[in-house]
């Protein structure tokens, strides 16, 4: 919401595209939140980041998932995104794709560890 985990993320592209033949992509998952909400918490504008649906996941080689920690959990907008991503677990489309994860809180112990 804020863009912390949007940082990162370009941090982690720059690192994953320093090694020969890898390209990396960012992508966006889905705002649940309505524009009234989303004004009242000072939330500014989305990046122009591609906005990914689940199909496009087996596309990838390998994913490495950013998360907002929320609670000591991940926002919901992640959750509902893997909420979506049934039909891909059922069918095994993202067997074997290497996959890695990282989280941003306010503060340290700030819900990190079980958003992981």
């Amino acid at each position: 919401m804020y863009g912390h985990v949007a940082r990162l993320a370009k941090e982690i592209k720059k690192g994953a595209e320093s090694v020969v033949g890898v390209e990396a992509k960012l992508w966006q998952v889905p705002e649940t939140l309505p524009e009234d909400v989303l004004a009242k918490l000072s939330a500014p504008p989305k990046s122009d980041v591609p906005i990914i649906s689940p199909d496009q996941l087996p596309e990838a080689d390998g994913l490495i998932f950013g998360f907002p920690t929320r609670f000591g959990m991940m926002a919901s907008q992640s959750k509902a995104f893997f909420d979506a991503t049934g039909g891909l677990w059922r069918t095994q489309k993202l067997a074997g794709k290497p996959a890695g994860i990282f989280c941003s809180t306010g503060s340290q112990g700030g819900g990190q560890e079980t958003t992981a």
